[in-house]
Formats: structure tokens, sequence, C-alpha cells
């Protein structure tokens, strides 16, 4: 039977630099710069993530420091205005804070990242208490596997699970992450499920299918 694919808490950081909703902006800054982060969570109460605080909410300080924005700019950019005379953590972050629970799947994550467009996510339990950071490396820890080890997943979960009477005639080969399956099979039908299962392996880069119908006797 295929694995349960790996989950967020799999591959998070437990120890998370984070700061509360009334850290002044140079402690943020300081804290961003000892830490080498470029994102936080800010806090509230026991560990509650109220929001995320970035280098992004920071810069406006520095971009209208020494100018007067016009009538349409203050219009057109009224959040980066406002950040601009921020002077907490609570005034500057973004809120409410992007998150994802540690059991959601690391497809999950990535989705969250792209669609919402950002770099890192707080890992939040169900009353949004802070667990743990993953970020697009986290995400990407999975294609560091071993061929061995993908090859060895893929027999066990896979090529027996689909073809439990001709496991043995079916060559599983993994380059770099590329699984080639070859041999001869009796319902073609399930070359499709073989290639699907396979692609949802942790690891696995691609698949490449020369599985052929059993010939006939």
């Amino acid at each position: 039977m295929p694995e349960t694919p790996h989950m967020v808490s799999d591959v998070m950081t437990q120890t998370v630099v984070a700061v509360g909703r009334d850290a002044p902006f140079k402690e943020i800054v300081r804290t961003m710069e000892q830490w080498k982060v470029s994102a936080m969570p800010v806090l509230e109460g026991e560990g509650r993530v109220i929001g995320v605080v970035s280098e992004a909410d920071l810069l406006p300080k520095e971009e209208f420091h020494d100018s007067d924005p016009s009538l349409v700019e203050q219009r057109r950019r009224l959040s980066d205005i406002g950040k601009a005379g921020a002077v907490t953590a609570g005034e500057l972050m973004s809120t409410p804070a992007i998150t994802v629970h540690p059991d959601a799947t690391l497809a999950q994550a990535a989705r969250i990242m792209a669609v919402r467009r950002v770099k890192r996510l707080p890992v939040v339990d169900d009353v949004g208490m802070l667990q743990g950071i993953v970020s697009r490396a986290d995400l990407l820890k999975v294609f560091l596997r071993s061929d061995e080890e993908i090859e060895e997943e893929v027999r066990r979960t896979v090529v027996s699970y689909l073809f439990p009477g001709f496991s043995h005639a079916i060559h599983v080969d993994v380059h770099e992450g590329v699984v080639t399956l070859r041999g001869h099979i009796r319902d073609t039908s399930l070359i499709s499920v073989a290639v699907r299962l396979v692609r949802a392996v942790e690891g696995v880069v691609d698949v490449q299918p020369q599985l052929t119908g059993q010939p006939v006797s």
C-alpha cells in the first residue's frame, strides 16, 4: 500500500525566531540581522501567531525617509505609507498571518506558498499556537533522498502493491530522482495508475514508464 506523503511536521524547523507585538522597529531589524532571517512571526500571549513582519514591511520607512509622496501616490500606496510611520511589530506586521498546520502535506504547503507568494509559513496548531516554521528550502529537502531509497520505496509501495503476481518481472531504475519502470504486465490500464503513484513518492523528479502488455502465448 502506498505510504502516507510526508507532512510539514517532518521537515519544519522547530526553533523559530519571533518577536512580540510591542517589539520596536530597531529591535526587529537587529533580530533579523542577528539570525539572518528576512521575516518573523509576531506572537501574542503564550505564543499565538497574530501576524508576520518581513523586510518588505520595514523598507517603506527608508523609502519615504526623505520624501513627501504626492496625493496620487498616497492613495495608491496607502498601506506602505502607513508602515513608513510604524514603530512596532504590531503596526508593521502583515495580518492575518498566512499559516499552515503541521499535518498538511508538503504539496499543500507548496501550493499555499505559490498562491500567496510567500517564502515561508509559520506552522500553527488548531488554536494558532506556533509550532515551527517551514520554508521553500524545507519543502525541497525530500529531493535529497538517495536513488536507492526511492527505488526501494517504489518497489515496496507501488510495484508490489499494483502487480503482486508480476513484481519480479518489473524492473525499477532510478537515476537522479527519475524513475524508469520496465517490464510486461497483464493490465495496461494500470500503467497510468502506476505513474501517478510513483510520482507521489517523495523525492521523485519524473517517471518514465516503459511498461507493455504481456505477450500473448
